[in-house]
């Protein structure tokens, strides 16, 4: 039975999309199978992994009003993972699901149907507080957090903290924090490193060992259309992730 990570963080531009795409495949590369949801009207987790957005017509949006089961909107890939995909169509569905039963928890429900064909499932969250982001934290075990090494992100943080307490009160007592990742790190700036320290000094062992560099590779991957690893295996970005994996892994055994 699939354990269901979701990645999020209520800021955007903190690497989620890039954390979601790259460790997942990561984590398949080591022999694990996984599904990845992109929950995120923008749909950049399924161009990520070469799948144009226009082609998706079963995809998040279909599961989440009821129109698709899971299975049928499981794309497979290249990389060894599977993708559930989104397009603008779901940037519209948070209005539509207002009127439908267990509204926030749509995604759940529908994720059962294919979580035991999975040892893992990843859900990209949209980098706001809405009906998607609600659905994803009511549909997971965990939640990791991409935490980007600047000021703004430490603001940031302490939302999602409130919108993680929110959901535990009333939609899923179990949900746990899987890690604190940090990303865009640049070791020779005092602010990297003292954003480092604080996130370090409020999560303690919950932050992973592992922090993601600046990376110009890691950049450049997703206009090609492929994960890291298929992109610049090499590259301190692809090493990072695959650092993460294994990490993750240990974290999970």
């Amino acid at each position: 039975m699939a354990k269901i990570v979701a990645i999020a963080n209520q800021k955007g531009g903190v690497g989620k999309t890039t954390t979601a795409v790259n460790l997942s495949s990561c984590v398949a590369a080591l022999g694990k199978r996984v599904l990845i949801v992109d929950l995120d009207p923008q749909g950049n987790t399924t161009t990520g992994y070469g799948i144009p957005k226009r082609s998706v017509e079963k995809g998040t949006y279909e599961i989440l009003i009821g129109e698709a089961r899971a299975s049928e909107a499981i794309r497979k890939t290249e990389y060894r993972t599977d993708v559930i995909g989104s397009n603008t169509r779901l940037a519209g569905a948070s209005l539509e699901m207002i009127d439908l039963p267990a509204r926030e928890s749509r995604l759940r429900k529908a994720l059962a149907e294919v979580q035991k064909d999975y040892d893992f499932i990843f859900i990209d969250c949209p980098p706001s507080l809405d009906l998607l982001t609600l659905n994803g934290l009511s549909a997971c075990d965990s939640v990791l957090i991409p935490v980007q090494c600047e000021y703004y992100a430490l603001e940031g943080l302490s939302d999602l903290m409130n919108t993680v307490r929110i959901v535990r009160r009333s939609m899923n007592p179990s949900l746990d924090i899987e890690g604190v990742l940090l990303t865009m790190f640049d070791g020779r700036t005092n602010l990297s490193i003292q954003v480092a320290q604080e996130v370090k000094r409020f999560f303690g062992a919950k932050v992973y060992s592992t922090v993601i560099p600046r990376n110009v590779r890691l950049s450049e991957a997703p206009s090609h259309g492929k994960p890291i690893c298929g992109y610049d295996r090499t590259c301190r970005g692809a090493e990072a992730y695959a650092a993460l994996a294994v990490e993750f892994l240990r974290k999970n055994a």
